[in-house]
């Protein structure tokens, strides 16, 4: 259990604060809550960074409000893993420099090399003080859906490790087409010569945007176990709030299942992180706290 820390993806979904089942009654304030989570749980995701650029800040206030040891995995800005990005949610000065022709929603293929470039050098910086306080752990590439197994493909994972040297890169694949078949070993091995961390996913099955279990160990550093619940029904809903799309509890059963496999893996790696995706309400919360029994 020492090398083994279990966490949630984000601690400010407002399902959870909503709910009122995690956090005291007293922890009202951005800072208390994080606090208060650093209390309960050695490990999280940030998931904001997906949807915004993360700022240096911001950092620095994460790093502040959590005692040493705490490590932050950190997701990986949505223009770079493929999805589709409007202008809007870049920096003033980059949506000045798009120009008033720029197309409603960006794709990282078709941005201009130098915002490109920019936006980079930014998102390392904002990273810089969690690294510095050794409490960055993983950034978290979570690729679209339609990024296949092909030669561009390829050539995007490999462009991302090479825009951030120095960093620990987890890659997690979103379309069957990396595992089916023979391309299974292929892909892990693709992972090993990136000197990237496989995620390990659990999620429903049977769709194009489903990846199987795949207990595979890719860097000496880190194994990653992601759960993002068995709710099928939910699995490709629209909503608002993306919590809506992980609405699960898993079951005792269900994690115990899971244990002889994670402590497997942990032993092939230094660390190992596992993050409950199931982050509507305390979904998140109680599994974590579960697994953790489970695991002794």
């Amino acid at each position: 259990m020492d090398t083994i820390r279990v966490g949630t993806a984000s601690w400010t979904d407002r399902t959870l604060v909503s709910c009122g089942r995690f956090y005291p009654k007293e922890a009202r304030s951005a800072e208390a809550r994080l606090r208060y989570y650093a209390t309960q749980f050695p490990l999280v995701e940030v998931d904001s960074s997906y949807y915004g650029m993360p700022t240096p800040a911001n950092a620095q206030l994460w790093s502040d409000r959590t005692p040493e040891g705490f490590v932050f995995n950190v997701k990986a800005f949505r223009l770079f893993t493929g999805h589709q990005t409007s202008p809007e949610l870049l920096h003033k000065d980059l949506q000045l420099a798009l120009g008033p022709a720029a197309p409603r929603m960006l794709y990282y293929k078709d941005t201009p090399g130098e915002i490109r470039d920019e936006l980079w050098k930014r998102f390392i910086e904002a990273l810089a003080p969690l690294k510095d306080a050794r409490k960055l752990g993983a950034v978290h590439f979570q690729f679209a859906p339609w990024l296949l197994r092909n030669r561009e493909g390829m050539a995007h994972v490999r462009h991302c490790v090479e825009r951030m040297p120095g960093h620990l890169l987890a890659v997690e694949f979103r379309n069957k087409s990396w595992f089916d078949g023979d391309k299974l070993e292929k892909t892990i091995a693709f992972e090993r010569e990136l000197g990237v961390v496989h995620t390990i996913v659990d999620s429903p099955q049977g769709f194009a945007n489903c990846v199987p279990f795949v207990w595979e160990v890719t860097h000496p550093s880190l194994a990653l176990l992601r759960l993002h619940g068995r709710n099928r029904a939910t699995w490709n809903i629209k909503a608002s709030a993306a919590s809506s799309r992980f609405d699960y509890w898993y079951s005792s059963d269900e994690l115990a299942a899971m244990v002889p496999e994670i402590h497997h893996v942990a032993g092939l790696a230094e660390h190992m992180h596992v993050l409950f995706n199931t982050n509507y309400e305390d979904q998140g919360q109680v599994g974590a706290r579960l697994l953790r029994q489970l695991l002794g």
